[in-house]
């Protein structure tokens, strides 16, 4: 202890003064209302072993911020720098350069955060949602943390989602906050039809493929249609891919396809299948920007149906 806090107390000295410290590994705690989750993927075991070999070849380049701790003297709780704290650990430094600084809050740890991209959408709506409760208006909390009024909105609008969006944002199915609230926008429009989709259980949803979906439910997906039974021709502009849902008459449940999705010069686009063409050989198409085109068939490769639920 005495060799210690002769290293502090050198450290706070003028001849020290804009020096960072030599912090006691086994002095510091990592503060447990940090922003942070233990899912985050900075907090992997591969993200740490890989800065653990970086700081045993290099050491601790940039030190990090604690302050002390405010029921247990001598020690300290973290700002920032969790990840170069266990990374240390790991490599089984005794020290970690660092700052002391108690000006600090939680407000404080999501700006320096957010500036690295090292939180998640989650993460980052579970703060909103804390600054909220305490009466704080969305303006002051974009102002907090240097966003948009803008940002705040959408990352708050993660609190409270459909519960088919809801899910697959749990899962981690979907990440990114602008497809999250481009499937609630949809979702509103079409529930029924965005929760089937939902439920084929594609392993990732990505922003294009909210983009063919919406643009699909603005032409006819979830609407309801005269259904056209197996060996019988229904209307003109009926949708030839689509079939009756109900059991047919050798047990297998028919499938309600809604549509086709193709790809048309490197682009994917849905097969307009009720939009009559020029002549034969042709097809329309909608591209995800909205844009219909008429293409040949010859120039669209297939690949996959869009399936408006079983």
């Amino acid at each position: 202890m005495k060799k210690v806090g002769a290293q502090l107390k050198q450290g706070s000295g003028p001849e020290m003064e804009g020096r960072p410290l030599a912090l006691p590994l086994d002095h510091i705690e990592e503060d447990p209302g940090q922003p942070r989750s233990a899912a985050n993927p900075g907090f992997t075991a591969h993200s740490l072993a890989e800065l653990a070999a970086s700081i045993r070849l290099r050491g601790v380049k940039t030190p990090i911020s604690v302050r002390h701790h405010p029921d247990r003297p001598g020690r300290y709780i973290i700002n920032h720098g969790a990840r170069r704290y266990r990374a240390s650990r790991l490599a089984q430094l005794a020290t970690i350069p660092g700052f002391i600084d108690d000006d600090y809050s939680a407000t404080d740890q999501v700006v320096e955060n957010l500036q690295r991209n090292e939180l998640t959408a989650r993460e980052i709506a579970n703060y909103i949602g804390r600054e909220l409760s305490k009466g704080l208006k969305r303006g002051q909390i974009a102002s907090n943390i240097s966003k948009s009024p803008a940002f705040v909105t959408q990352h708050a609008a993660l609190l409270d989602l459909p519960e088919p969006v809801a899910l697959a944002f749990n899962q981690g199915r979907v990440r990114d906050v602008t497809t999250v609230n481009e499937l609630v926008t949809a979702y509103k429009a079409q529930p029924v039809a965005v929760t089937a989709w939902l439920g084929e259980g594609e392993p990732e949803i990505t922003r294009g493929a909210v983009k063919l979906l919406r643009a699909f439910l603005g032409e006819k997906f979830g609407q309801e249609e005269p259904v056209v039974e197996e060996g019988r021709a229904g209307p003109a502009q009926q949708d030839a891919a689509t079939v009756d849902a109900a059991p047919s008459d050798t047990g297998h449940r028919r499938w309600r396809c809604g549509g086709v999705v193709v790809l048309h010069q490197q682009r994917e686009g849905i097969l307009l299948l009720g939009r009559r063409p020029s002549g034969e050989g042709r097809a329309w198409i909608r591209h995800v920007d909205g844009v219909e085109v008429e293409i040949a068939l010859a120039e669209v490769q297939p690949l996959r149906l869009l399936g408006a639920g079983e």
